[in-house]
C-alpha cells in the first residue's frame, strides 16, 4: 500500500462544496429542450411548475449558469453523511496484478444505500419550501424510493412511491424501509390510477418498468392539491444535484495529484453517471484536462448502445414532457433483470448529447459476467456492491486488465453508487447457478422505436 495515498481519501468537512456545478452551461451545444406533450413547443417555466416545484423547475430550465449555490439547510444535511470517501483499490490492484490504479468514490455511507440521497434531500427541500403536503416518485431497484422516504421524513413531508412490480416482489426489505421512513408503496402498474389500469389492459401480467412507474406517479402528483412529482434521475436537475459526487472526487484527486485516465459509472437514466463525470467533463470541455468516460448499461435495456437519438415520452403513458434522448421507446418494457435501477428505457438528456458528440463511450454487458465481477469486488475489497454498481465494477476490472496486457499504467476512477445488501435475492439466483441472461432482439427494439412521436 502507498505511503503517499491512503486506502480511503476522506476530505476534511470544510471542504464540502458550497455550490452545485451545472455543466449544461459549459457545453457548446446544449441539450435539446424539454417539449410539451401535446403542443410540441419547449416547456415554459409556469407549465414545468405545474409538475416540480418551482425552484426545482427553474433549475431544470438553466443552462447558462455554471454553479449554483447549495442551501444551508441542505449543507447541513450532507454533513451527516458526506464527504464521502474517495477509496484506492489496492487490494483489487494486487489481485489482478495490474500496473493500473484504481480508485471509487464510495456513494453507500447513508441508510438508502446510495448516492441517491444527494438528490432526494435537494428536492424534498424545495418541496418544503414551496409548502407542499408530500411528493409522489417512481423507483426501480428501490434506491431512490428510500433516499425520497428518508428526506421526506426529515422534513414532515408525505412521500407516495410507485415501485416497478418486478422490483416490489424481489426487494421486500427495501420496500419495508421505505414504509419504516413513512412513505406508501404501491407496486406498478397498479389499478389505483387511470394511466395503471390502461397498461394493465395493454400488458396483462406485466413485471412493470420505471416508464409505467413515472406515468402513475406524475397522474397522482398533478391530480392531488399541494403535491409535485419528483424524479430520481433523468432530469438535469437531479445531474446538478449529484454533481457533488464528481466535484468531491476532483477536490480529492488534485489534493494527492490523482489524474484519473479513465472515469467509468453505470448508467440507467444518467443520474449518477453524469453526477459523477460532470466536472471532470467540465475540465475537458475548457481544454483544460482530457479524460476517458465509460458509461456503462446492462445488455438487457441498451439505450445507448442501441437506442435511436430522437424525441420521446419519458413515461410509458405518454404524459410527461417530451425529451431528446437516446431511447428504445417509451413503451419498451425490459426483462425483469436484477439490476431495477438500470431498467429505463432513455437516457439523461445532458449524458445523450454529450454521448452524441462523441464525448462519452458506452459499453452494455449481460448480468451474469456483472455479478461476477460483482463477486469478485465484494470477496476481495470487502464491500457488497449493488448490482446497478457492478455494471461500472465489470469494466473498470476490463480497462485493469488491458493495463496488464499492454504494460500501460492508467488510472481508473468509477462510482461504486451504493451497496447491495437488499438485493440478495438476485445474488442467490447467481450463487445457485440460475441466473439468465436476456438481449433483446433488433425486431423488440425496432417494434419499440417505430413509436416514437414524430417530431
Amino acid at each position: 500500500m502507498s505511503k503517499n495515498i491512503p486506502y480511503k481519501i476522506y476530505l476534511e468537512e470544510s471542504e464540502l462544496p458550497k455550490q452545485w456545478y451545472n455543466v449544461r452551461a459549459d457545453m457548446k451545444k446544449k441539450p435539446e429542450p424539454l417539449l410539451n406533450p401535446a403542443t410540441h413547443k419547449p416547456m415554459t417555466l409556469d407549465e414545468l411548475s405545474g409538475v416540480f416545484c418551482r425552484e426545482l423547475a427553474e433549475q431544470e430550465l438553466n443552462e447558462t449558469d455554471p454553479y449554483i449555490d447549495i442551501p444551508e439547510e441542505i449543507i447541513d444535511f450532507y454533513k451527516m453523511y458526506r464527504p464521502s470517501p474517495l477509496v484506492r483499490a489496492y487490494y483489487l490492484e494486487k489481485a489482478l496484478d495490474t500496473p493500473a490504479k484504481i480508485y471509487y468514490k464510495f456513494e453507500g455511507n447513508n441508510t438508502s444505500g446510495s448516492h441517491k440521497l444527494n438528490s432526494a434531500i435537494a428536492q424534498a427541500y424545495y418541496a418544503k419550501k414551496q409548502g407542499l403536503k408530500g411528493v409522489t416518485t417512481e423507483t426501480g431497484a428501490g434506491q431512490w424510493g428510500t433516499a425520497l422516504s428518508m428526506a421526506c421524513s426529515y422534513f414532515d413531508l408525505d412521500c407516495k412511491v410507485y415501485m416497478v412490480k418486478c422490483s416490489y416482489e424481489q426487494k421486500p426489505f427495501r420496500r419495508e424501509v421505505m414504509r419504516t421512513y413513512g412513505a406508501s408503496v404501491t407496486p406498478s402498474p397498479s389499478n389505483t390510477t387511470e394511466v395503471g389500469r390502461k397498461i394493465l389492459a395493454e400488458h396483462p401480467g406485466t413485471t412493470g418498468s420505471l416508464g409505467c412507474a413515472i406515468s402513475e406517479a406524475v397522474e397522482v402528483a398533478v391530480g392531488t392539491e399541494g403535491y409535485r412529482y419528483v424524479l430520481g434521475s433523468v432530469l438535469a436537475q437531479v445531474l446538478l444535484h449529484q454533481s457533488i459526487i464528481g466535484l468531491e472526487s476532483m477536490t480529492a484527486c488534485d489534493k494527492y495529484d490523482i489524474k484519473p485516465d479513465i472515469i467509468i459509472g453505470c448508467a440507467g437514466g444518467g443520474s449518477n453517471l453524469g453526477g459523477l463525470i460532470s466536472p471532470f467533463m467540465g475540465r475537458k470541455l475548457k481544454g483544460e484536462a482530457d479524460y476517458k468516460f465509460i458509461a456503462v448499461e446492462p445488455a438487457s435495456c441498451p439505450s445507448l448502445t442501441r437506442g435511436v437519438y430522437g424525441y420521446d415520452f419519458c413515461d410509458t403513458g405518454k404524459v410527461c414532457p417530451i425529451q431528446k434522448m437516446y431511447t428504445l421507446g417509451s413503451g419498451f418494457i425490459p426483462s425483469a433483470n436484477h439490476a431495477g435501477g438500470l431498467r429505463y428505457h432513455g437516457m439523461s438528456a445532458v449524458v445523450s448529447e454529450l454521448y452524441d458528440q462523441g464525448l462519452i463511450e458506452a459499453r452494455s454487458v449481460e448480468q451474469t459476467e456483472v455479478f461476477e465481477a460483482a463477486t469478485k469486488f465484494a470477496r476481495i475489497e470487502g464491500t457488497l456492491p449493488a448490482p446497478e454498481s457492478s455494471h461500472a465494477i465489470k469494466v473498470a476490472i476490463d480497462e485493469a486488465l488491458k493495463c496488464k496486457e499492454t504494460g500501460e499504467e492508467k488510472t481508473i476512477l468509477f462510482g461504486l453508487t451504493g451497496t447491495g445488501y437488499f438485493d440478495m435475492y438476485a445474488y442467490q439466483k447467481f450463487n445457485d447457478g440460475t441466473m439468465t441472461d436476456y438481449i433483446p432482439t433488433d425486431e423488440e427494439i425496432k417494434a419499440s422505436v417505430d413509436t416514437l412521436p414524430k417530431i
